[in-house]
């Protein structure tokens, strides 16, 4: 029973693996790009929600011995501890700010620390995404802005020369036309905080005409007006586009479609999350792409990770948060 038990383990996690990946990591420049500028940067003090998993305290473990993060570890003084020991985690240098075993809590105690000014970043541990940002939207969280809080991705693609950026992958299901103005503005804001001066913005649709029956046309149209006007800034934003004619110059000659030699965009604007959702796991899955995201839109930002994140992309949404804190002015010593 026990090989059988260990074989059905063994097929599990070979499950969940994209198809071609083995069990080396391939090479992801941008990536690695990110982490050494954070650390040259300096840590950030990130409140972990909960850190009551294995990958979730080993990503606060392992973003402390990169020198990314002075993790504040938020949950169960005992049973993170217990876990630690179970495997192998050196929580040495590390505070734990004590709650009982609700995560809920945990997630309040974290967004207090962040009020306080102890912490400047809010990483997810193992809570549900709900639990976490119900926390740091509720109206006397403090962590409110002007904004519609969105999630942005940055993608490592093999053979790519540059990352490639996408939103809203994770948070808003069916954005309206100034929720997408938020959205495309704060991943240009996350886009600088990288060194990325003036990014090059494609709003996707089906097509790149303006057809009244695919509302998606006509935002993206007035989404690259708002630009010209300064309702948007730092960016050029261009669309609506299909996915080929924003990525390929070729297709996009094909069709006739002057874009100026702006070549391949910096950031991806999505429709809605459905076809964003999709669209980046297909990235993962089938591109074989790496990638590392955030919350942003709120006064820090948060870090979600999930189950199935590989440890580099959790260290990558690490490092992510620190150059974002650190280009709000919200990161360094209390």
């Amino acid at each position: 029973m026990a090989t059988t038990d260990r074989r059905k383990k063994a097929g599990a996690r070979s499950a969940h693996r994209p198809p071609g990946r083995t069990t080396a990591a391939p090479a992801r420049p941008h990536l690695d790009h990110i982490v050494a500028t954070a650390q040259r940067a300096g840590p950030a003090r990130i409140a972990v929600a909960y850190p009551c998993s294995a990958n979730a305290l080993e990503a606060a473990v392992t973003a402390h011995r990169l020198g990314l993060a002075d993790p504040i570890l938020v949950g169960p003084p005992r049973r993170i501890g217990a876990l630690a020991r179970e495997h192998g985690l050196d929580l040495g240098g590390i505070a734990i700010e004590e709650t009982d075993a609700d995560p809920h809590v945990a997630a309040r105690a974290s967004v207090a620390l962040c009020q306080d000014g102890r912490a400047n970043v809010i990483m997810k541990g193992s809570l549900h995404t709900d639990e976490l940002l119900a926390a740091v939207v509720a109206r006397d969280s403090g962590l409110r802005t002007s904004r519609r809080m969105s999630h942005a991705f940055v993608f490592d693609l093999p053979g790519e020369a540059r990352p490639l950026f996408m939103a809203d992958c994770v948070v808003n299901i069916e954005p309206g036309l100034m929720d997408k103005r938020d959205i495309v503005q704060n991943a240009v804001d996350l886009v600088h905080a990288l060194g990325i001066e003036r990014p090059y913005v494609a709003v996707l649709s089906a097509v790149e005409t303006i057809n009244p029956a695919i509302p998606g046309t006509i935002e993206a149209a007035a989404l690259a007006k708002m630009a010209e006007r300064g309702q948007i800034t730092g960016a050029i934003v261009d669309g609506p586009l299909g996915f080929d004619a924003a990525i390929s110059p070729e297709a996009a000659r094909i069709k006739g479609l002057d874009l100026q030699g702006r070549g391949r965009p910096d950031v991806l604007i999505v429709p809605n999350l459905e076809a964003g959702n999709m669209l980046y796991k297909e990235l993962v899955y089938l591109a074989h792409a790496e990638c590392a995201g955030l919350i942003l839109g709120t006064k820090v930002p948060v870090v979600l990770t999930s189950r199935a994140d590989s440890p580099q992309a959790r260290v990558a949404s690490c490092a992510l948060a620190v150059l974002q804190a650190k280009a709000t002015g919200r990161a360094g010593k209390a």
